[in-house]
């Protein structure tokens, strides 16, 4: 009895375990513990209104297993008929951390666009950093990014130093 017990414990811890990490966000995107994205700023506003704005849990969409949050309907009808062009590049990880080829979390304060293409940074000290050589720091985090994003920040932070 107390083995059958054990054997359906087991069991049943196995399949919430598969179950919370098949709702996990896509190691290449940056999320919080609820796998929601850019601290639920709304990525469409950056573009719409040139300016950071709270998202609104009412209105979400999903992409790579991350949530966004919107301000509005309208924000997120636009994001869901072009993912690729409103989610952040680098998953939303800084786009500094990536030239220097680690995986930082960001201030959803500290922000660009370039070329129509929103980029993130770890804080606007950062973002100062960044700014002055923004085609330089693309180059490079474009050349960093493709075996960047399969690795965990702690993963980028252990091989990279």
């Amino acid at each position: 009895m107390k083995l059958t017990n054990l054997i359906k414990t087991l069991l049943a811890s196995a399949t919430i375990l598969v179950s919370a990490s098949s709702f996990s966000a896509d190691i290449d995107m940056n999320a919080d513990k609820h796998n929601v994205s850019i601290k639920g700023y709304d990525t469409v506003a950056y573009f719409t209104e040139g300016k950071a704005v709270r998202g609104n849990s009412h209105f979400t969409a999903t992409y790579k297993n991350t949530t966004f949050h919107f301000s509005s309907a309208e924000n997120r009808d636009l994001f869901n008929s072009d993912k690729d062009k409103y989610a952040p590049q680098y998953g939303g990880f800084c786009a500094m951390g990536v030239a220097m080829n680690q995986k930082f979390d960001v201030d959803p304060q500290a922000w660009k666009i370039v070329d129509d293409k929103l980029y993130l940074n770890y804080n606007k000290d950062i973002q100062k950093a960044w700014l002055k050589d923004v085609p330089g720091n693309l180059k490079t985090a474009e050349q960093n990014w493709p075996e960047l994003k399969g690795l965990t920040p702690e993963e980028a932070q252990a091989k990279n130093g």
